[in-house]
């Protein structure tokens, strides 16, 4: 059976970027479930799905067209063979996923798909439910957390590197609205894990992160050889 390392928390806490290192480090296969949530809010705007249809979105999740491939240190994410990856990374689409995120249906077709990421000889799994309803016998789960602040801090300084006109206050109120979306929705809301080690970003580097993950997961004794 493959080894699984969840990281679970919200937006901005840096579990994408942690959870893409550690899977390098260890050589392990990486999933980032936000992005099939993301790639679903993409395609029923392009297929004109109706956004409250869970049973038109199941299917649409079921047969959807994607495709992850490696590239440097990046990962490009295909939908009907178009590279959507910097598309993904949109607020627009995030809020799409987020809706898409809260109906049971869906969440439920996409289940098994997630699953069968994991993989020899292992698999990190990044999200906000990896280690309470996917992969709930993980034997590390993490969940990765920062204040709304420092998050929406963190997104400003990403979008107006890329030259886009932003205001933090509105990104404040994103990063909340979302929040409380994700935390209160009755499809398997934002929560540790029982057994998950939380670890909160807000004041540590990326490398102080990935130092403490690292530690976790020798004290585990889930890996003995690392790709230096």
């Amino acid at each position: 059976m493959a080894t699984i390392i969840t990281i679970d928390g919200p937006s901005g806490a840096g579990k994408g970027t942690i959870s893409r290192m550690l899977a390098k480090k260890l050589r392990f296969h990486y999933l980032d479930s936000g992005a099939l949530y993301r790639l679903l809010g993409l395609a029923a705007v392009r297929h004109s799905v109706d956004m409250a249809n869970q049973q038109d979105l199941s299917t649409l999740a079921g047969h959807m067209d994607i495709d992850f491939e490696a590239s440097g240190d990046e990962l490009k994410v295909l939908l009907e063979g178009e590279d959507v990856s910097l598309e993904l990374r949109t607020e627009n689409t995030g809020a799409l996923a987020s809706q898409v995120a809260s109906l049971p249906n869906v969440r439920a077709a996409l289940l098994r798909r997630q699953q069968l990421f994991a993989k020899e000889p292992g698999l990190v799994a990044d999200g906000r439910d990896m280690g309470t309803v996917v992969f709930p016998e993980a034997p590390l789960k993490i969940y990765l957390t920062a204040s709304a602040e420092e998050r929406a801090q963190r997104r400003y300084k990403e979008l107006l590197a890329k030259g886009e006109n932003v205001s933090l206050r509105a990104l404040e109120e994103q990063v909340r609205s979302r929040d409380e979306r994700d935390m209160s929705r009755d499809a398997s809301p934002l929560i540790p894990a029982a057994d998950a080690v939380q670890l909160d970003s807000s004041e540590l580097s990326i490398q102080e992160v990935m130092d403490t993950v690292l530690n976790l997961v020798y004290l585990k004794g889930l890996a003995t050889s690392v790709d230096h």
